[in-house]
């Protein structure tokens, strides 16, 4: 038996493994990497972060990034390239991270990569007949796994697709592992470049949960950020916080067809960007709003769109909110008015809001090398029962 294979067995049946989580989102500000020790697995499964860094991007690989992300037409040459350029990138990351906390490399089991998202296209989107949901993301786990010396785990999104998902949103499955609880129904809110849900009733199944794309979170907020200051997103809500809702133009954006949609469901910055959002203001002979009240209503928007959902479930649930858009005050205080009761941070359930989704990715790196068939039973379409990730062996 070749020794890496010996070596993914020890780590399969060890009693606990050392998993780094790595995530970068449709905000395209960076890098999370999440040291975490995990125990057990399924409903068994214990997990402690132990570090946790976020290493920015920079403004030359945000360009290189935004030339082909999402976007129907794009140079395959920059495609290609940009697919070693962010595992080499992403491998040297980790290992500065190993550097900075003392750490060696051959301590860590597991390397759990989620990529970059460049495009994501499900056949709701699509809609062309006879043609499977998709989705991609960059990042070559075989660079990581390279560079490290740590056997890496990467695109989880194509086994969902496989198996009938639209490859979104992945939170429900280490929600349901982590975050349960016997006695209080949860809503765990993600505002990242979009806004997501996992909805979990007390002491329920995993067939019970909900879990759902809502819309925009962050990604039009952001992008007219870029545009118009030199921050990468709307800090502390500065620019919303000088402008005014323009009702008639929050009325418009939250009778978007996908705002519209039952769930499940998932969107991208595909649908939900600053050329869509310009082609709304020309719809509403808007085009001379100022920037403040754009923000604003852009930042209503988002909040409204989540309140509404939320109040839409079956039961009244604590609201426990992760992810970029939990650091804008404004957004925060919306919603919680908006749902007329105070909403908390995932900090409260030992979880870091900016280290979750790193986090859920280490869990399911965990679940693919450890778990077994029996962790995600249901009968629901977009809720397939699968471990996810590709094994990338370093030699």
């Amino acid at each position: 038996m070749l020794q890496h294979i010996e070596r993914l067995q020890r780590i399969a049946t060890a009693s606990e493994r050392l998993v780094i989580g790595l995530m970068s989102g449709t905000s395209l500000d960076g890098l999370d990497i999440a040291l975490c020790r995990i125990s057990g697995h399924g409903r068994s499964t214990t997990l402690q972060c132990e570090k946790f860094t976020s290493v920015a991007y920079t403004k030359k690989l945000k360009h290189a990034v935004q030339q082909v992300f999402a976007k129907q037409s794009v140079s395959l040459d920059s495609l290609c390239l940009l697919n070693a350029q962010i595992g080499i990138l992403h491998g040297n990351m980790v290992n500065q991270a190993l550097i900075d906390w003392n750490i060696p490399n051959s301590s860590i089991d597991l390397i759990a990569s989620h990529g970059q998202t460049i495009y994501h296209r499900p056949s709701s989107f699509h809609q062309i007949t006879n043609q499977p949901n998709s989705t991609l993301q960059v990042g070559d786990g075989d660079h990581i796994a390279a560079l490290t010396g740590i056997i890496t785990l990467s695109d989880f999104r194509q086994k969902h697709v496989a198996h009938g998902g639209e490859g979104a949103p992945l939170a429900i499955y280490g929600d349901y592992l982590l975050l349960s609880s016997e006695h209080e129904h949860r809503t765990l809110l993600n505002i990242g470049g979009i806004a997501n849900i996992t909805y979990l009733p007390s002491n329920a199944s995993f067939g019970n949960i909900i879990c759902s794309d809502i819309g925009p979170g962050n990604t039009i907020m952001d992008a007219l950020a870029r545009k118009h200051s030199d921050d990468d997103f709307d800090n502390d809500a500065n620019i919303a916080i000088q402008g005014r809702i323009n009702v008639s133009l929050l009325t418009h954006l939250l009778q978007h067809p996908f705002i519209q949609l039952p769930w499940p469901k998932t969107t991208g910055p595909e649908t939900f960007n600053l050329d869509w959002f310009s082609c709304q203001l020309e719809i509403m002979g808007l085009q001379n709003l100022s920037v403040p009240d754009r923000m604003a209503t852009l930042n209503a928007f988002t909040a409204h769109s989540i309140a509404n959902t939320i109040n839409q479930l079956p039961e009244l649930s604590t609201v426990y909110v992760s992810g970029g858009g939990a650091h804008n005050p404004l957004l925060m205080d919306t919603i919680s008015t908006l749902l007329a009761r105070p909403i908390f941070l995932t900090n409260e359930l030992g979880i870091n809001t900016d280290a979750k989704e790193a986090i859920l990715f280490a869990i399911l790196a965990n679940e693919c090398v450890a778990g077994d068939e029996h962790a995600f039973l249901s009968d629901k379409t977009n809720q397939p029962n699968v471990s996810m990730g590709k094994l990338s062996f370093p030699s």
